[in-house]
């Protein structure tokens, strides 16, 4: 089975601002995109992965991930996180009604492409699915077949709404990569402890993060 990823992206000035206490600012808008670009890559290296559509408005993100081989969606709502995750789906459905999509968080800077296939291949026999984030609070993806409405509900908390809503959680081992999102200072270390890509190896390597 082939899926359709849909990853919302913050505009890079406003993106991971909860870094900021461990990067400064002006080094996070480099960290956020090295992080989207890293976790692009990967996702466009899954063999479950038929193609990606990111949501964005950041003009230099949408360049760097053009090249990468994404599509790039406006983000035409400008409403936050969920909004661009259904308008991302509509756009995308709109010349493929008949396509599995998944929603994937941008930070995911350590996303080995076996380990989404895995979550993806768990996630098929369900209308909808999703794996909770490395904290057990939130979500990292969240799986939609044919048909299927995916009913975004990003955000704090999130695991739970997510299970309230019907969906199934996926509970897989060795999928440590797609769950290891980037929040924290402490998130960041986690991320690299996994082994990050290029791109986050690079931006990291300015930082001087004590343990």
């Amino acid at each position: 089975m082939q899926w359709t990823l849909v990853i919302p992206l913050k505009p890079l000035a406003l993106a991971k601002s909860r870094l900021g206490a461990t990067t400064g600012d002006g080094l996070r808008p480099g960290l956020a995109l090295a992080f989207a670009q890293d976790t692009v890559a990967a996702a466009l290296a899954c063999p479950a992965v038929r193609d990606v559509a990111v949501v964005t408005d950041d003009t230099l993100a949408g360049r760097e991930l053009t090249a990468l081989g994404a599509r790039i969606v406006p983000d035409l709502p400008g409403k936050g996180l969920n909004a661009a995750l259904r308008h991302g789906t509509a756009a995308v459905r709109a010349e493929r009604p008949d396509i599995a999509v998944a929603a994937l968080n941008a930070d995911l800077p350590a996303l080995r492409p076996q380990e989404l296939a895995r979550a993806l291949d768990g996630a098929t026999p369900f209308a909808r699915a999703f794996v909770p984030d490395a904290a057990g609070i939130g979500t990292t993806l969240l799986t939609a077949a044919a048909g299927e409405d995916p009913r975004p509900a990003f955000g704090p908390g999130s695991r739970a709404r997510h299970a309230a809503s019907g969906a199934v959680e996926l509970s897989l081992d060795g999928v440590d990569s797609v769950r290891q999102d980037v929040d924290t200072g402490e998130d960041l270390m986690a991320a690299l402890s996994l082994g990050v890509g290029a791109r986050t190896a690079a931006a990291a390597a300015r930082l001087l993060i004590s343990d």
